[in-house]
């Protein structure tokens, strides 16, 4: 996001500004596996349930509304899985992304973004994964390994 500061009496731009942008993934835990989206729009692929947080939205309710966007699914026991930074994470622009873990009991169902949605167990995931979300489910069944021992 780009924002300029301009002095309101002769127009001159003081300052250029270029943040971040705040996002949210979930690995939403569902029929023994995790739920992915196809995605409708560029960047092509499978990916975690996820986008954009909205202004005076926390990250925790942005969850939750993209997960039943996209999915259709309620989701709850969200818990922290981590942060991901990575410049290039996002070919589109720099998104700063706070990724959670949830459980939900229900039959997914694609909408909003999502062409298609599917639950895949950790031994048959898609190849074509989109953003970092390969790294991030592989961090997500290392925690759930480590939660073991």
């Amino acid at each position: 996001m780009k924002t300029e500061l301009i002095c309101p009496r002769c127009g001159f731009v003081m300052a250029t500004y270029k943040n971040p942008l705040p996002t949210v993934d979930i690995v939403i835990k569902n029929q023994g596996g995790i739920v992915l989206i196809s995605r409708k729009n560029a960047p092509f692929g499978w990916a975690l349930p996820g986008g954009f947080v909205d202004y005076g939205e926390s990250v925790e309710e942005a969850a939750s509304r993209e997960a039943k966007e996209e999915t259709s699914l309620d989701i709850h026991n969200l818990k922290l899985l981590g942060v991901y930074s990575s410049r290039n994470r996002d070919p589109r622009h720099h998104t700063i992304s706070t990724v959670f873990s949830a459980q939900s009991d229900g039959v997914p169902y694609a909408g909003d973004d999502a062409a298609k949605v599917q639950v895949f167990q950790k031994d048959n995931l898609p190849k074509d994964l989109a953003f970092d979300h390969a790294e991030v489910i592989e961090d997500f069944f290392r925690s759930c390994s480590d939660s073991r021992s």
